[in-house]
């Protein structure tokens, strides 16, 4: 089929060259030029693991190609789906001039019936007022369809979720897109729920909500944890082996952070005031994720006493691992928090450094993970990347004036890192 994504951010992006992957022809547009340009030099604005591999496949292909005008996209394409930013404001509520301004574009480049589909992260009754801006903007008064599609991707693990779905949700306003959408989506033998827009959109709020309620329960279970000499991992071991519970997202942490989490929760709990109802678990939940970081910022204080002048290693940018996205990052915040403190900081990522300079200044940034604690009175784990397990624990060890980690993702054995001569400062531990 003819496809056009309207955004090449980390959703849009990965969702057309997966579907360029499969055979369909796809043309992505940004209205950033630079980006634009980027791409079609064989860049990337993005890390994604996978994704680069299969952008330079699909562009020689000849099935994916870029360009920054809607209206080539349009005209072109059968189906249109929209992934651009819908970020939040001050009050927790979602910006959706992006949305209004890009139904307002395929509006005007419409001369034929088209399928619009909302790939965006959008409150409930988007979708109407999507229908409602492409009707009222819509010169050649053309018939056409408004598709909820609401994603579910990991970032990290973005293209093999894409590829091998555990499911696709679709809202409809009417039957007739439903057949053309199950065509879009049948290469990858997947289920498929077909349900009413406000249905699609509410989906993905409630499904984020709930991932974020479960990690911040763990993370209250670690604080009765570290209270009564038990081990979290060890209870959510116990916990995730009951079928109805299941063992993801029951690491205890720093806390939820990144795009995602914490705006889609503070989005449907405005949502929920909007249509008449106080939802105060997700307001708890936000409470525990804020007092996760509180906590942990503690326990190096009482570690180290006076902050003021001290050198602390940070090992991670990213708000988790297999990412460069730095956006609501713990890592970021907790690394904002030291030096508010008066902490120095050395710190490194594997791929978040470049992005994390435009937000994190007055640092040395390292590029080898096994220098970062030269010279410094600490190291802290911050992102759970799996290459920090893979530390040179001795020489960290002799790098550091005191043998001191704060490990905020209990990526190490508490007990062999104290027989290696560290004191070692975990979560739930």
């Amino acid at each position: 089929m003819k496809l056009t994504i309207i955004g090449t951010g980390y959703v849009g992006l990965v969702t057309g060259t997966c579907f360029a992957e499969v055979g369909h022809q796809v043309i992505c547009v940004d209205n950033n030029e630079e980006k634009v340009k980027l791409l079609k030099s064989g860049g990337m604005p993005i890390y994604e693991p996978g994704l680069e591999e299969l952008v330079k496949k699909n562009v020689e292909a000849g099935r994916l190609k870029f360009t920054s005008s809607t209206k080539e996209g349009v005209e072109e394409s059968d189906v249109i789906f929209i992934a651009v930013p819908t970020p939040p404001q001050p009050d927790g509520s979602v910006d959706l001039s992006f949305i209004e301004g890009v139904s307002r574009e395929i509006a005007a480049a419409m001369t034929s019936y088209k399928i619009v589909v909302d790939k965006s992260t959008v409150p409930v009754k988007t979708g109407e007022k999507v229908s409602e801006t492409i009707k009222r903007y819509c010169k050649a008064k053309v018939d056409f369809d408004v598709v909820s599609n609401p994603e579910f991707l990991r970032e990290g693990f973005a293209v093999d979720d894409f590829m091998k779905p555990d499911r696709v949700v679709i809202g409809v306003l009417s039957q007739r897109p439903v057949a053309a959408m199950r065509e879009v989506y049948e290469p990858y033998n997947a289920p498929i729920i077909f349900t009413d827009i406000n249905s699609a959109e509410l989906i993905k709020h409630a499904a984020n909500s709930f991932l974020a309620l479960k990690i911040s329960y763990i993370n209250a279970v670690s604080v009765i944890c570290e209270a009564s000499g038990a081990n979290v991992q060890e209870v959510a071991n116990g916990m995730g082996m009951d079928i109805r519970i299941g063992r993801r997202f029951l690491d205890a942490s720093l806390g939820f952070g990144g795009s995602c989490f914490p705006k889609d929760l503070s989005a449907f709990i405005q949502i929920s005031e909007q249509l008449g109802y106080d939802f105060r678990l997700l307001k708890e939940v936000q409470r525990i994720n804020s007092e996760q970081m509180d906590r942990f910022v503690k326990k190096i204080t009482e570690t180290l006493w006076v902050l003021k002048g001290k050198k602390i290693g940070v090992l991670g940018l990213a708000f988790k691992q297999n990412t460069d996205d730095v956006r609501m990052s713990p890592a970021i915040d907790l690394c904002l928090r030291l030096q508010k403190e008066g902490a120095t900081l050395r710190v490194h990522d594997p791929k978040a450094m470049e992005k994390a300079r435009s937000v994190l200044e007055n640092v040395t940034y390292v590029d080898d993970m096994n220098e970062v604690a030269e010279g410094c009175d600490a190291l802290i784990v911050a992102t759970e990347w799996p290459q920090f397990k893979k530390l040179d624990l001795e020489r960290v060890r002799k790098s550091l004036t005191h043998p001191i980690m704060f490990d905020g993702r209990n990526l190490f054995d508490a007990k062999e890192m104290e027989q290696l001569g560290f004191i070692y400062k975990s979560i739930g531990r």
